[in-house]
């Protein structure tokens, strides 16, 4: 005995919970619940148990993401560990119902819980914008309904741009990968509608949607909702919380897109009853209307058109009269020149009696004289300087 390592219940109990971490890092137990309480609104107490065996589970509430009770069958994944108290019990951090009755009890509960805060109103629901051109995609990118999703929407009509958040559409894991997804395109705003899609398959298979953290998300998203999930007649409590259900991700597709050639029938079906509608309009008014159509015309030309001719024959005039005005002006600015023109003429001094004089005026020089009538040569013989009193 003296050879045995020697462990305080501390130590021991450290030691057990190493060996159950190595061994038993997470472990997935279905049984059923019993003996469920909660305690100081945070903590979460209950049996997981089968026929013949008991093992207590602990969780915190904000991990229940599903209303359960005793009696229902639930999936547990859960951390073993020996409590401070010698207690062997389970820590669990994901639960979800296992079996048709508890999957449809849980189910039941937590709608009607989420009914009475409103999650569900209808009057809170809104459309997918027409001009739709960037659109959210949260699916499995391998599964059949994303490919089916895929395919409608590039065969009808076209032109959306897709951004794919791929994650898991079944599982434990999954609420949580959608939550992000879900957060990740809010937080971006890139897109103006998100599709969150998954196809068919069992009620275990699509429990996953009615998470209530996950449900909870939809109903608060700042972007459009539209869900396609598993077949027409399943029913998830993301698909009352999203503004828009399809009943499958073919549904989805068609709902967001345009039909190509419906469109086309649709348009040249409008353009054809105009063109009728135009030509039945015309003929009317030419058959019943041309008396009318002529008395109207007349009336306008007198009413609009008769007043702008005269404004314009008025104009005109006004314009005629400033030319006048101005040509006017210009003649007796032309005759008040050649009057002063005149005034200056050399042989209009001379016919005054008055001689030109050019030369050197100095003693001993010859100078010429111009008059009327005659050219002169002299020879000046004294120059004397006039005084003012001549």
């Amino acid at each position: 005995m003296n050879d045995k390592p020697k462990f305080t219940p501390t130590e021991f109990i450290s030691a057990v919970n190493q060996t159950l971490e190595y061994g038993y890092s997470a472990v997935l137990l279905e049984g059923e619940v019993a003996s469920f309480k909660i305690n100081q609104g945070k903590w979460v107490f209950f049996d997981l148990k089968d026929a013949e065996s008991s093992v207590s589970c602990f969780m915190t509430l904000w991990d229940l993401r599903i209303p359960i009770e005793d009696g229902m069958k639930v999936i547990v994944r859960a951390i073993p560990k020996v409590t401070k108290w010698g207690r062997f019990s389970l820590t669990i951090n994901a639960i979800k119902p296992a079996g048709e009755g508890s999957l449809k009890k849980a189910f039941e509960l937590l709608k009607r819980k989420l009914e009475k805060e409103g999650l569900f109103d209808v009057q809170k629901k809104r459309s997918i914008p027409e001009d739709l051109t960037k659109l959210g995609v949260i699916s499995s990118t391998g599964a059949a309904g994303y490919a089916d999703f895929i395919k409608i929407i590039n065969a009808r009509w076209g032109g959306i741009k897709i951004q794919v958040a791929h994650t898991q559409v079944q599982g434990l894991d999954a609420p949580d990968q959608i939550i992000k997804a879900l957060k990740y395109f809010n937080e971006r705003s890139e897109v103006q509608a998100i599709a969150i899609l998954r196809g068919g398959g069992s009620a275990d298979d699509l429990s996953c949607f009615n998470d209530e953290k996950l449900v909870r998300e939809v109903a608060a998203s700042r972007i459009p909702v539209i869900t396609g999930i598993g077949h027409e007649v399943d029913e998830s409590l993301c698909d009352l919380a999203a503004d828009v259900r399809a009943s499958t991700p073919s549904n989805a597709a068609e709902l967001l897109t345009k039909d190509r050639n419906e469109e086309k029938i649709r348009l040249e079906r409008m353009m054809r009853r105009a063109q009728q509608a135009v030509l039945q309009e015309i003929e009317r008014a030419r058959v019943q209307n041309f008396e009318k159509v002529k008395k109207i015309s007349q009336g306008l030309l007198y009413k609009y058109i008769e007043p702008m001719l005269n404004e314009n024959r008025k104009k005109i005039e006004g314009v005629l009269d400033k030319i006048k005005d101005e040509q006017n002006r210009l003649e007796n600015y032309l005759k008040q020149k050649l009057k002063i023109l005149e005034l200056l003429n050399p042989e209009k001094v001379l016919s005054q009696g008055y001689a030109i004089v050019s030369g050197k005026i100095s003693p001993g020089e010859i100078i010429r004289i111009t008059t009327v009538n005659e050219n002169i040569e002299a020879n000046i013989i004294k120059v004397e300087e006039r005084s003012e009193n001549g």
